[in-house]
């Protein structure tokens, strides 16, 4: 005689244990700097979802106007943190190192709930195309959308793959750019002193828009550039103008670690002067670096 099946009752779910929406099954690793914006459109078109959708399957309320990823940043609350990071599978404290984070509205950053809010970017500080190959290498490993990261804090807004020859300067290029023909580029710099880098930055920028001092040399590095990048000559704006800072890269690096050698306190004599520009003739192969009295090198020179 078969014995009777015993049946226990199944218990009962809480609520407040229950996920609003289940973690997700890809695993889309952020770049180092990745603006969130960029994140969680990368995110949402690995499950062929608008960012707007996938906020609204993990019941984020939204703020604000989404746009370009390059041209916003999202601003999450605590609690649409958490859940970000529960869909992900990724350890909160892992997410938030990874993501730039800007200061959000106050109206966001104390939100009890589950809030985020699309904030516009100046263009001057709108992030930058990310090398293509290190983004594929992130799973879920097929084509995905660009990923846009913020420079490096200190560095010039330039961001160069070393490893894949890849760069970027100005958020109008939405790829980054082949630099396998300009191989100066991707040589390993010490890192100047934010102070001096602002200086060479200004210097170079003034030397490259008056067509001084390096102006044949930044002029084929300029014609090399947009012949690897033809896409270049069709863009928003001219590759003169969104290239400035790659073309000028080398030499503003070499001119920032010089002006570091320069005495903080006492100004320069005139041998000191004088030698200074014998020194940096030679780091920039130049025969002389002469600057008049109106370049702003030899301002930085004559004032401390």
């Amino acid at each position: 005689m078969t014995a009777p099946t015993r049946t226990h009752p199944t218990p009962a779910v809480r609520p407040a244990a229950m996920w609003p929406s289940p973690p997700g099954v890809l695993r889309v690793r952020p770049l180092p700097r990745e603006t969130a914006a960029s994140y969680l459109t990368r995110l949402a078109a690995a499950y062929h979802l608008s960012p707007a959708h996938l906020l609204d399957g993990l019941h984020i309320t939204t703020t604000g106007t989404p746009a370009a990823p390059h041209t916003t940043e999202l601003h999450y609350s605590c609690e649409a943190a958490r859940r970000l990071a529960a869909f992900t599978r990724i350890p909160p404290a892992h997410l938030d190192r990874a993501l730039t984070r800007r200061p959000p509205p106050a109206a966001i950053a104390t939100a009890p709930t589950a809030t985020a809010h699309w904030q516009p970017l100046a263009p001057a500080v709108q992030p930058l195309p990310a090398c293509t190959t290190c983004t594929l290498r992130r799973p879920p490993h097929r084509a995905a959308p660009t990923a846009w990261i913020h420079p490096a804090p200190g560095q010039p807004r330039a961001m160069i793959c070393t490893r894949h020859q890849q760069a970027s300067s100005d958020p109008r290029q939405r790829v980054p750019l082949d630099i396998r023909a300009l191989p100066e580029l991707t040589h390993a710099r010490r890192t100047p002193t934010a102070t001096s880098l602002s200086w060479a930055t200004t210097i170079t920028t003034r030397w490259y828009d008056h067509h001084q001092h390096l102006h044949n040399r930044w002029h084929t590095r300029l014609h090399q550039l947009t012949a690897a990048n033809p896409h270049l000559t069709h863009g928003p704006a001219s590759p003169a103008l969104t290239c400035r800072t790659l073309i000028t890269y080398p030499e503003t690096h070499t001119l920032a670690t010089a002006l570091d050698r320069l005495p903080l306190s006492s100004p320069l004599s005139h041998t000191q002067r004088t030698a200074f520009l014998h020194h940096l003739a030679g780091r920039l192969h130049l025969p002389r670096l002469a600057p008049a009295d109106h370049d702003l090198l030899w301002q930085r020179l004559t004032t401390r």
